[in-house]
C-alpha cells in the first residue's frame, strides 16, 4: 500500500469533566480553562467532540501544547485524556520517552488516543521495543471504540499481517470504518482494496470514488494514488493531464511518491511537456528522501546521460542502493555495469550476484540475463542446459527476447562445442 499521509471554537463538554473532579476542588473554571488550553493544542480531530480543533500530530505546537498539558495534567492528575494528550505532544516533539510513560497509562484507562499511537509505537519499534502482538491488541481496542486513528491502523495490521493473522476481509472493514469517519488515509488505503481486489471484489470506480474523497481534503497518497489510476486508465479513460496534476500536488507536499510519478510524466512528455532536467531534479527529491524506485530512475538518467551529464559512477551508487532497498529492477542494471564494465571494473561476481537477486525474485529480464551470463560462461562454468531453464522462465512470463533467445539455442544447440556464441543482445537494461 502506498501510504503518506481544525480551527478554533468548539462546543464545549463539560459534563464528563466535571463528573471526575474532585469534590474538594472549587476553582472548576480554571480547571476547564487549563483542560481547554490542553485541548486545543494537543487533541485529535477524530476524538469524539474535538473535531472542530483537533490537529494531526505534525501540526502540533509542541512548546506551546507540552506547557498547556503539563499545566493542565498537575491541576487533574488522573485524568487519561491529559495524559494521552500531554504524551501526544512529547511525541510530536520527538520525545518517545517522556510520551511512553504517559501512552502507557492512559492506554491502561482505555483512552482511545492512546491506544492508537501508542499501538503503532509498540508496532513500529518506534522508541520501543517491537511488540506486534501487544500493539495490535491497543489498536483492536482503541479500533472497538470508534477511534478512526486506531482504526486505520488496525487496518493495516490486518493489511500487512501485522501482530495477528493477515486478514484482508478485515483490513477494508476497518479502512472503511475509519474512511466514513473522515479520515483521508483511511479513504485512500480502501481504495487501494478496491483497486487491488484485496477483500472486497475489484472495482476499480470504487477505488477511483474513495481517492477522490481523499483528494478533496488533499491527502497526498490520494492523489498519487488517483493520479495513478487516471496515468493507467483503469476504469475510465485515461487523463495523463489530470494524473500530472494530481502527481504535482503531492510533490509540492514533499510526497516522494507524487515527485517520482511526475518525475516519469515530465522525463516522457506525457501530460505534460518533456522536460529530463526537471524530470531528474524530482528524481532527485525522490531520492533524497529514500524512494528506492526514484534512485533508479535518476540512475539511468545518469547512466544514458540524457537530462544530466552521464556519470556511470553515480549511476552506480544510485542502483546499489535502490537494490538494497528492494527495487529489483536496479538489480538487473546494477549487474550489467558490473558484467560491461562501466563506471566500475568488470566483476563477473558482482554481476552474477545482482542478476541472481532479482532472477530469485521472479524479474523476467533478470532471468534472461542470467540465461546469456551461463550461455556464454561468464564468470561461471558455461551451462547451456542452464541457460535454457532461465531463458524458459522469462520467456513464460512474456517476455519477448528471452523467448527469441530460448528458440535460438534450441535451433543451435546441435553446434560441434554447444554454444552459440551469442553477442550482448541477448541481455538488456530494464527501465
Amino acid at each position: 500500500m502506498i501510504e503518506l499521509n481544525g480551527t478554533i471554537g468548539r462546543a464545549r463538554r463539560w459534563t464528563g469533566l466535571l463528573l471526575a473532579l474532585s469534590a474538594s476542588l472549587v476553582a472548576t473554571p480554571v480547571l476547564a480553562a487549563a483542560f481547554d488550553d490542553c485541548a486545543a493544542q494537543a487533541a485529535s480531530q477524530y476524538e469524539t467532540g474535538f473535531a472542530d480543533i483537533g490537529r494531526e500530530t505534525w501540526e502540533i505546537d509542541t512548546d506551546a501544547a507540552i506547557a498547556a498539558c503539563t499545566t493542565a495534567l498537575e491541576a487533574e492528575p488522573n485524568s487519561a485524556q491529559l495524559k494521552g494528550w500531554l504524551a501526544r505532544a512529547h511525541f510530536a516533539a520527538g520525545d518517545t520517552a517522556s510520551a511512553i510513560t504517559l501512552f502507557e497509562e492512559a492506554a491502561a484507562a482505555g483512552n482511545p488516543l492512546a491506544l492508537a499511537i501508542f499501538g503503532d509505537m509498540l508496532i513500529t519499534g518506534d522508541g520501543i521495543d517491537v511488540d506486534m502482538e501487544r500493539g495490535a491488541r491497543l489498536l483492536t481496542q482503541g479500533a472497538e471504540a470508534g477511534f478512526a486513528l486506531a482504526q486505520n491502523s488496525l487496518g493495516l495490521s490486518y493489511d500487512f499481517g501485522e501482530g495477528l493473522t493477515q486478514d484482508y476481509t478485515q483490513a477494508a472493514r476497518w479502512y472503511r470504518a475509519a474512511a466514513e469517519q473522515g479520515m483521508s488515509k483511511a479513504q485512500s488505503n480502501l481504495g487501494l482494496m478496491y483497486q487491488e481486489g484485496l477483500g472486497v471484489p475489484r472495482d476499480y470506480v470504487a477505488a477511483a470514488a474513495w481517492f477522490e474523497r481523499a483528494v478533496a481534503q488533499g491527502d497526498a497518497s490520494g492523489q498519487v494514488n488517483l493520479g495513478k489510476l487516471l496515468q493507467d486508465g483503469l476504469g475510465q479513460p485515461a487523463d495523463a493531464k489530470r494524473a500530472a496534476d494530481l502527481y504535482q500536488l503531492a510533490a509540492d507536499q514533499g510526497d516522494m511518491y507524487g515527485q517520482n510519478n511526475l518525475g516519469f510524466l515530465k522525463e516522457n512528455g506525457l501530460g505534460v511537456a518533456a522536460d529530463i532536467p526537471s524530470a531528474a531534479a524530482l528524481y532527485q527529491q525522490a531520492a533524497d528522501q529514500g524512494l528506492p524506485l526514484a534512485k533508479h530512475n535518476l540512475a539511468l538518467l545518469y547512466e544514458d546521460g540524457r537530462g544530466v551529464e552521464q556519470d556511470y559512477a553515480k549511476a552506480l551508487v544510485l542502483y546499489k542502493e535502490a537494490a538494497e532497498g528492494g527495487e529489483m529492477r536496479a538489480a538487473v542494471n546494477l549487474g550489467l555495469l558490473y558484467l560491461d564494465g562501466n563506471g566500475t571494473d568488470v566483476d563477473y561476481d558482482e554481476a552474477l550476484k545482482w542478476t541472481q537477486l532479482a532472477a530469485d525474485n521472479g524479474q523476467p529480464i533478470a532471468l534472461n540475463n542470467l540465461g546469456h551470463i551461463y550461455e556464454n560462461g561468464l564468470g561461471v562454468e558455461s551451462d547451456i542446459q542452464a541457460a535454457v531453464d532461465y531463458y524458459q522462465l522469462s520467456a513464460d512470463q512474456g517476455y519477448e527476447l528471452a523467448a527469441d533467445n530460448l528458440a535460438r539455442i534450441l535451433a543451435a544447440s546441435g553446434g560441434d562445442d554447444g554454444t552459440t556464441g551469442a553477442d550482448d543482445g541477448t541481455k538488456i537494461k530494464t527501465k
